[in-house]
């Protein structure tokens, strides 16, 4: 009984075990014949992922189709059509495991006219792997889908050199090929690209930098034979080698880690959006009248009972009240997670609604700009009304203008009207009803749709939203936030002007310079230290490569706000013109970083509210006021005593302390240096 009991539990925490492992979805892609299903097979074999009735399965329709030696590659090559031809037609997924992490592979067709197919496998992909056939070189193919994944925003690319046994384990040959790869690659927008030198038909780099000479093979996508070995045991990606053969390292020259190794290591869920919370409605349950919930999938973020939620698109606020699943409630939901939300009070929400933070709310608009993959025979008509369906909310779309067609060869622009079968470009799009939007590259869940042809309901297209168009300013505020605000603050925009999108959104500019963009707002009293530490903390910030704007109170009352006295509405009209201008800094960006007095909170509050959260961090540099008369910088205090100044922050008018800050800094007990450190450990945190 206890043994049953002991064995019952054992199973149980493996389970757990299993279910807590991380998950990597990937992609293969390429030119025809380049061995991806032949890597997959490899895979599958060499982590003991294969059955016996699936191993009976190919080796029976092997023989059937006049081989003499089993073909792995069918493992992932399942229509008939694939079989006979022996290519990928269709998107095939297949699920492995190690004993470091779960799989889950969409092994991508390589002809031109399935595109369409990369398309939809490697969507939901964190990492994409394009094989290159070492005798042939960087085909057109192959970057043809390394352009797709970088549109698509994934973040790792490994570009797996196959078939080196072809030409006998050419170091030469491996580095001309990463050199021509490297120079398209500069094009692209992805960061962390690997290089491996492998043989998918002989195993080779795949689970192990050796090989047994004896070892098994399998049939190539090519038709190359291997000898069938379908009956032995094959050892773990980690674990014992088939013996009977003398081990052999082709590619001594060769660095690197295995591509199983680099698999089971590479940093997953790094690229997913846990800061803004978006959850789009998808049912509204009622079984009674003591009981309201939203019911959906959390698209990016988190929420806990207790937070302040804004309703899109009535832009009421209320708090969570309970967070509902059928195992119990909830602590806090991550992105990923299904759940039912109960709020606090009774507001009229259905499906196609999205319930956000209050203030962090994406773009709602009619309008937008996005790339578009068109997937149907029948060609993109401009004008004509389709369906666009976004998250949960389905509503009419025009699709005004086509701006340019994508040559995904060249990667150039080239003027069209229309898009054909397969071709990329980017287009204008109108919706009936608003969509609540961000940029793909910000949050792929709410930054993708879909095109639907109403007359036959077939998904014709699929988009990723680049931008909002000019009817909207951007900001990501609702008329609520809003109205809390300076009315200068709320309306003020030159009469007869529309507000012009960003030229390269900064979400691109955070690519290329390597960290976000950020506001780091230092405030408090007139000797406290802000300048100090903020010139302190732009010089380390510099040392690092990273992209810094210092403004400091000083400098822009020298010009652009020199119109400006001391008075309290003066000052609010300092902050007020500052906080734009940040605004511009850091949507270019840059690490901006602010020294101001500031000593009214809802000033502070209302430059807070034009940034999202984890964009803006305030920090309040602080002394004794003792401290700040003795250090006196500038002079003023002394001024203020002789009663030249009045209404010094510090002397002779009030602080108001922020309930808000990130930060507090007390200069009387910390040196700079450690004020800069502390600091350093903030800004990690968000760039």
């Amino acid at each position: 009984m206890s043994n049953n009991s002991s064995k019952k539990h054992t199973h149980q925490s493996e389970d757990k075990k299993y279910l807590n492992m991380d998950l990597l979805r990937f992609t293969t892609a390429g030119s025809v014949d380049d061995g991806k299903s032949t890597l997959i097979g490899r895979l599958l074999y060499d982590s003991k992922s294969i059955f016996e009735d699936q191993m009976e399965a190919i080796e029976k329709s092997s023989k059937g189709s006049g081989e003499k030696e089993v073909n792995l590659a069918l493992l992932t090559d399942g229509l008939k059509a694939e079989r006979e031809q022996k290519i990928t037609i269709d998107v095939a997924y297949r699920y492995f495991a190690t004993p470091k992490r779960k799989f889950i592979i969409a092994d991508t067709p390589g002809h031109t006219q399935y595109t369409r197919n990369m398309v939809t496998g490697a969507s939901t992909a964190e990492l994409a792997i394009v094989l290159i056939d070492a005798s042939k070189g960087v085909l057109t193919q192959s970057r043809r889908h390394a352009f797709i994944s970088s549109l698509l925003q994934i973040p790792h690319l490994v570009v797996a050199v196959n078939k080196m046994d072809l030409v006998n384990y050419s170091e030469d040959r491996f580095n001309e090929i990463v050199s021509d790869f490297r120079e398209f690659a500069k094009k692209l927008e992805i960061d962390n690209i690997t290089y491996i030198p492998i043989s998918a038909l002989k195993g080779d780099n795949v689970v192990s930098k050796t090989r047994l000479t004896a070892q098994s093979e399998m049939t190539s996508d090519g038709g190359d034979n291997l000898e069938d070995n379908s009956n032995q045991t094959t050892g773990q990606p980690t674990g014992s080698r088939q013996t009977g053969g003398e081990e052999t390292n082709h590619m001594p020259w060769y660095n690197g880690s295995t591509l199983l190794h680099h698999l089971e290591t590479v940093k997953v869920d790094a690229s997913h959006n846990v800061v803004d919370f978006r959850f789009p409605v998808q049912y509204v349950i009622r079984p009674n009248q003591n009981f309201r919930g939203f019911s959906g999938k959390i698209a990016s973020g988190r929420i806990k009972p207790g937070d302040e939620i804004t309703a899109l698109p009535s832009k009421i606020s209320s708090r969570v009240k309970k967070i509902v699943t059928k195992d119990g409630n909830l602590e806090e939901a991550y992105a990923g997670d299904s759940v039912v939300l109960t709020i606090e009070d009774e507001i009229d929400i259905s499906r196609g609604d999205m319930i956000v933070r209050k203030n962090n709310v994406p773009e709602i608009a009619k309008g937008f700009e996005g790339y578009l993959c068109w997937m149907n025979e029948e060609a993109m008509e401009p004008g004509r009304q389709y369906l666009m369906m976004h998250t949960t909310k389905t509503t009419p779309v025009f699709i005004d203008k086509l701006i340019y067609k994508m040559n995904v060869d060249t990667l150039s622009r080239e003027d069209a009207e229309k898009l054909e079968l397969n071709e990329i470009g980017r287009a204008k799009f109108s919706t009936s009803q608003p969509l609540f939007i961000d940029a793909y590259q910000v949050n792929q869940r709410t930054g993708s749709f879909i095109i639907i042809d109403p007359a036959s309901n077939v998904t014709v297209g699929a988009g990723m939203i680049r931008a909002s168009s000019t009817e909207s300013n951007g900001r990501g505020t609702t008329k609520e936030d809003q109205s809390t605000q300076h009315s200068t603050l709320k309306t003020q925009h030159s009469p007869n002007v529309v507000w012009e999108p960003w030229n390269i959104p900064r979400e691109e500019r955070e690519k290329r310079n390597g960290h976000k963009a950020a506001v780091i707002w230092l405030t408090g009293i007139s000797g406290a230290g802000k300048s100090t530490i903020a010139k302190e903390v732009e010089k380390r910030l510099w040392e690092e490569g990273k992209q810094t704007i210092l403004l400091d109170g000083d400098q822009v009352r020298h010009g652009l706000n020199g119109d400006l006295g001391f008075s309290p509405e003066d000052r609010t009209e300092n902050i007020r013109r500052v906080g734009e201008l940040a605004k511009l800094f850091h949507e270019h960006g840059n690490i901006v970083l602010c020294t101001f007095v500031s000593p009214y909170e809802k000033d502070r509050k209302k430059v807070r509210s034009l940034f999202h959260d984890r964009q803006f961090a305030e920090i309040h540099i602080t002394c004794d006021p003792e401290t700040a008369l003795k250090r006196d910088p500038k002079g003023l205090y002394k001024k203020a005593k002789e009663g030249e100044i009045k209404g010094l922050t510090g002397y002779d008018a009030a602080y108001e302390k922020s309930q808000d800050s990130e930060l507090t800094i007390n200069t009387d007990h910390t040196t700079v240096d450690e004020a800069v450190d502390e600091i350093s450990k903030l800004l990690d945190k968000i760039i």
